[in-house]
């Protein structure tokens, strides 16, 4: 019998135990009472766990607010022992930064806590929208891991800003126009000038796209102008350089957008364009070869009607 056989079937139980499930996530504190648990660097339907996505908690004097919650019940419910770790105070908030799947599905962890719910005011509709997919994708994809995660929409909703006071911290929430989705909203945590941008900044990880990429790269000089000190991306490390890091973001979307319309112009098809639309990027991403082809796929046909 294969040695790794061997292995998975002792290693099964543990795997499989409540303990297991419920062990804490490792979490860094950045700044004071800012925690932060990194995602690793996985496709969604290629050995997906639920766990790829930065999230993470902020502690004030009166309670906790959640910045996302993971991509299953599981994950929400091992962050929830994390901050467990660090504080006993309430959880006042848990705030979803967008409707992607591996941020939103570990919110179900923290209904006996009774937190507000937060999002972009159009969070709810856009759950809503893509329920029905979500659920059956996730559950393919994570089968039993994906056990007691669901939609749970927001009971708070920002327009444009809102203030939330979790005692001697206020954090500003900033919903912004359609750009890597149309539910995409920051965190702004004003004591520590720390920046949770959502996946409005891609580290590493290739930059996925799912709303609106031409009004996104408008949109960047003014997210520059935050006044931040770091920024915790939706993918990739902390960083204090995270104007740079958006910049390099507009550079693979701008190359992206130019070789498409070049395509276009030649008469080269989209399938054929996959292989080629910003290949110069390629060694700079992770997980280019995926990502980049759905990234043409969308804007191939948006950018035709131009």
């Amino acid at each position: 019998m294969p040695k790794n056989f061997m292995q998975l079937l002792f290693l099964l139980p543990l795997l499989l135990s409540p303990v297991a499930w419920a062990q804490p996530l490792p979490v860094e504190e950045i700044a004071d009472g800012v925690y932060v648990h990194h995602g690793i660097h996985e496709e969604l339907d290629d050995g997906y766990h639920g766990d790829i996505c930065n999230i993470g908690f902020i502690v004030g004097r009166k309670g906790v607010a959640v910045i996302d919650s993971g991509g299953t019940y599981n994950i929400g419910q091992r962050l929830k022992e994390a901050i467990r770790k660090v504080t006993d105070l309430p959880i006042l908030y848990v705030i979803n930064t967008h409707v992607h799947p591996d941020h939103i599905f570990g919110n179900a962890a923290f209904k006996a806590d009774h937190p507000m719910y937060v999002g972009h005011a159009k969070l709810a509709e856009a759950m809503e929208r893509r329920a029905e997919t979500y659920l059956r994708n996730n559950t393919a994809w994570l089968g039993a891991a994906f056990a007691g995660s669901e939609i749970i929409k927001p009971t708070a909703t920002v327009d444009t800003t809102l203030e939330l006071d979790l005692g001697g911290r206020t954090l500003v929430l900033t919903a912004w126009p359609p750009a890597h989705t149309n539910t995409d909203v920051t965190v702004l945590d004003r004591n520590t000038a720390t920046l949770w941008t959502g996946d409005l900044l891609f580290i590493e990880r290739t930059p996925s796209m799912d709303g609106d990429t031409r009004n996104w790269l408008k949109l960047i000089p003014q997210l520059k102008e935050i006044p931040a000190k770091q920024a915790v991306p939706g993918h990739g490390p902390v960083t204090a350089n995270w104007r740079a890091a958006m910049d390099n973001e507009k550079h693979y979307f701008d190359i992206l957008l130019s070789d498409i319309r070049d395509s276009i112009r030649k008469g080269i098809s989209m399938e054929r364009t996959m292989s080629t639309a910003a290949a110069s990027e390629n060694s700079k991403w992770v997980l280019f070869d995926t990502v980049n082809r759905r990234n043409v796929n969308i804007l191939y046909p948006q950018l035709e009607w131009e």
